[in-house]
């Protein structure tokens, strides 16, 4: 159930329950009401017939002597100058009696008590519609209050989502609106302090990750230059080949800096999928299995897909063992090796840069897989990381259609 609903619930069920407690209490207080005043009405009239008894020894407006139907407590209750009222209920209706002792006798008098029953009921019916009012119009301000809380709250879950994918631009409390400072306007500002914070530590680690690998640039060249220059040997293989590394590694570095700044965007063009994964992927693994079940065209930015499905295999061979299974079905690539299967890190958290799975002593910086998830993010692509029943690492690339390339 969403909050919309439980508020509308809440609302709904505490405005019942105030409208029958409120209606319980002025019904019991007008009964009582009521039953006091017959009491005290029926009691006056008695002692006044009492008067007359005694003046002209005769019984007036319908008061009788030793009446054989007045109740047998009220009976017992009235003695010599005592006055006793009681409310009874019969076959025939309701009434009040009331009686009084005078020489040994006992002169009593009876009153319906309808009307003031019919009463009781009239306002038991106001009672009721009130209530009724009273509870439908709680649900309505409930579903109101709800609903325009929900969709603030929708809205500011939306606008998240925004901020988490990297737009830089979407503020929630702007997208919540509204002039109120409520607790929901309090989140949206917490949160966009938050994003702000957070926005302004990632672009700081990110600026100095690009200015480090750019700085590094010009003293690769000219390291490069220098290892060229070497004399052939063992120890001109050793630098020229760490060179090499390095070099490589300070482009990944460049190229994950490009890919934090979530400006990058794909040159589209109309791809063949099934011949051009078969032809990358025996480039980059020649004993790789390729296997084309749905083959379609796709518009998609080749240089970056190329860049996916390179590293993807590079992680594969790396990390796994063969045979390795490359399978095209639709807008669908995977990547199948038979090794140990992704470390339970990235399977929880995605690929994390210069962190490596399994073996800790083979080759790379663990920025092949985070490339891949950045370049997919800017295809619109969608690339999951499992280890499938049958054992190995399984990587799964699916394209998006047309019309959802950003």
């Amino acid at each position: 159930m969403s909050l919309r609903w439980k508020i509308s619930a809440a609302v709904a069920v505490v405005s019942v329950l105030v409208a029958v407690a409120l209606s319980l209490s002025v019904h019991l207080a007008y009964a009582r009401r009521q039953a006091d005043d017959a009491h005290r009405l029926q009691a006056e009239r008695i002692r006044l017939l009492l008067r007359e008894y005694h003046r002209s020894g005769q019984t007036v407006f319908g008061s009788q002597l030793d009446d054989p139907a007045v109740p047998a407590d009220l009976r017992a209750a009235a003695r010599d100058g005592v006055v006793a009222t009681a409310l009874r209920r019969t076959r025939e209706g309701t009434f009040v009696w009331a009686a009084a002792g005078t020489g040994g006798h006992v002169l009593s008098l009876r009153s319906d008590y309808g009307p003031s029953l019919a009463d009781l009921a009239a306002l038991d019916r106001v009672l009721v519609l009130g209530s009724a009012g009273a509870g439908v119009g709680g649900t309505l301000a409930g579903i109101a209050v709800g609903a325009r809380l929900s969709r603030r709250l929708r809205r500011a879950a939306a606008a998240a989502r925004h901020v988490s994918a990297g737009d830089p631009t979407v503020r929630v409390g702007a997208e919540i609106g509204g002039r109120s400072h409520d607790e929901a306007a309090e989140l949206a500002h917490a949160v966009d302090a938050m994003a702000e914070a957070l926005q302004g530590r990632l672009e700081a680690e990110r600026r100095v990750t690009a200015d480090i690998a750019h700085e590094l640039r010009t003293p690769l060249t000219g390291l490069t230059t220098a290892a060229e220059l070497l004399p052939p040997g063992r120890m001109t293989d050793i630098v020229q080949d760490r060179v090499k590394a390095l070099r490589a590694l300070t482009e990944d570095v460049l190229e994950v800096a490009r890919l934090d700044t979530a400006t990058e965007r794909p040159a589209l063009s109309d791809v063949a999928l099934g011949d051009f994964v078969t032809r990358r992927a025996t480039a980059f693994v020649p004993d790789a299995q390729v296997r084309v079940r749905t083959g379609t065209v796709v518009a998609t930015d080749p240089r970056r897909l190329e860049r996916i499905l390179a590293n993807l295999l590079t992680n594969a061979t790396r990390h796994g063992r063969p045979p390795i299974a490359v399978v095209v079905d639709g807008l669908r690539v995977t990547v199948h090796d038979h090794g140990p299967g992704f470390p339970d890190h990235l399977l929880r958290a995605g690929p994390m840069r210069f962190r490596k799975g399994g073996d800790p002593a083979a080759a790379g910086h663990g920025l092949g897989l985070t490339i891949a998830a950045g370049q997919a993010a800017v295809l619109g692509a969608r690339l999951t990381f499992t280890n499938p029943p049958e054992g190995g690492a399984l990587a799964t690339l699916d394209l998006p259609v047309a019309s959802d390339v950003p």
